[in-house]
């Protein structure tokens, strides 16, 4: 096409650039789909070990949840049901040490009284090889809803939501004052013990993390409370050293702020995956959106979408291929109402 005009041509030129610049970056990135998992479930939780992915978690209505452990082998495309979590829970955090998958803290359904969202302090050493359980050393900090990561061979475990200081609550209610927290707590898988670390500068729960280069980055989230009908979502990303027991300064924030979604980390990037936003009305928005974060840079890069929006949905990396597995498609719905799917999406993060 022929342009009189220079700068008309130079703005098409670069909005070529940029397209094709695009379409290389969605190319290199190749959406499937797997084996769908077994019990379709929100509020899941994904972790890689020994090179296969681990599921735990599921929620059911009235808030009363699964415990479910499912362990999925992607040579052979096949799902197995190992023994349930020792306490049934949700918005648990995960992490993997040689090996070991460690699940700490999350909520558990009242021992007594209404429905809600009890805050625990247990931990549990999980053993994929064995199909066994561990208690570990107590949480120091009762807490639902934070996130967990490894940084030589310790696990930090920041954010969450608990009840406000001094309050008589035990239970976590959408309708009752509660906060989200900025704990900093880390566990020394050798001697079984924790250790309290600087607090996270921007209290908040439901968020993703990462370590990359010996920083963990804390990405996202919801401030205000445990609940979407309550909280608003940020999308700040804070930089942790642990060398240092300092915070940094805020790093680019998410393109789309969201809660509960899926993450792992790959080759220096941290990728996120669906979430949910509060919205009008009994609805909440979920989303498709699939986003890496670039420490090197400070960048963010946009990937494919999902094909189907979910959040509560379980997630790692798993040599180059990042697992999007189950979750709620219609987050905070009319009460009674769940639209869990049990679509398990692949993204291979290294397709030529």
């Amino acid at each position: 096409m022929l342009f009189k005009n220079k700068s008309l041509q130079y703005i098409s030129m670069a909005i070529a650039a940029c397209m094709l610049l695009a379409s290389g970056l969605a190319a290199a990135q190749k959406l499937s789909r797997a084996a769908p998992f077994p019990e379709a479930s929100e509020e899941l939780y994904g972790i890689g070990a020994s090179g296969k992915f681990y599921v735990f978690g599921g929620l059911a209505p009235g808030w009363k949840p699964k415990g479910l452990v499912y362990e999925y082998d992607p040579a052979k495309d096949t799902w197995t049901k190992k023994k349930n979590m020792p306490i049934a829970s949700h918005h648990i955090a995960l992490a993997e040490v040689n090996g070991k998958i460690y699940v700490i803290g999350g909520f558990k359904y009242p021992d007594a009284g209404p429905a809600g969202w009890q805050p625990m302090d247990n931990v549990f050493e999980y053993d994929p090889a064995a199909d066994t359980w561990k208690p570990l050393a107590p949480l120091p900090a009762r807490r639902g809803a934070p996130a967990a990561t490894v940084h030589d061979g310790k696990i930090y475990v920041i954010g969450g939501a608990g009840p406000h200081p001094g309050s008589k609550e035990t239970v976590l209610h959408p309708a009752r004052p509660h906060r989200a927290l900025s704990t900093n707590e880390m566990y020394d898988p050798a001697t079984n013990a924790w250790q309290a670390r600087q607090s996270m500068p921007t209290a908040r729960n439901h968020g993703a993390i990462g370590t990359v280069n010996n920083k963990i980055y804390y990405l996202g989230g919801r401030v205000g409370a445990a609940f979407i009908t309550r909280a608003t979502n940020v999308g700040l990303v804070e930089e942790y050293d642990p060398a240092t027991d300092q915070w940094g300064s805020l790093k680019a924030s998410m393109p789309n702020p969201r809660s509960a979604v899926a993450w792992g980390t790959h080759k220096g990037k941290i990728y996120v995956a669906g979430g949910e936003e509060r919205a009008s009305g009994p609805w909440q928005r979920t989303f498709r959106a699939v986003e890496a974060y670039n420490p090197a840079n400070n960048r963010w890069e946009q990937l494919p979408d999902m094909e189907f929006p979910r959040h509560g949905l379980a997630g790692d990396i798993i040599n180059g291929k990042f697992h999007l597995v189950s979750g709620d498609a219609a987050s905070g719905g009319a009460p009674g109402t769940h639209i869990d799917s049990d679509v398990h999406e692949i993204i291979d993060l290294e397709a030529k």
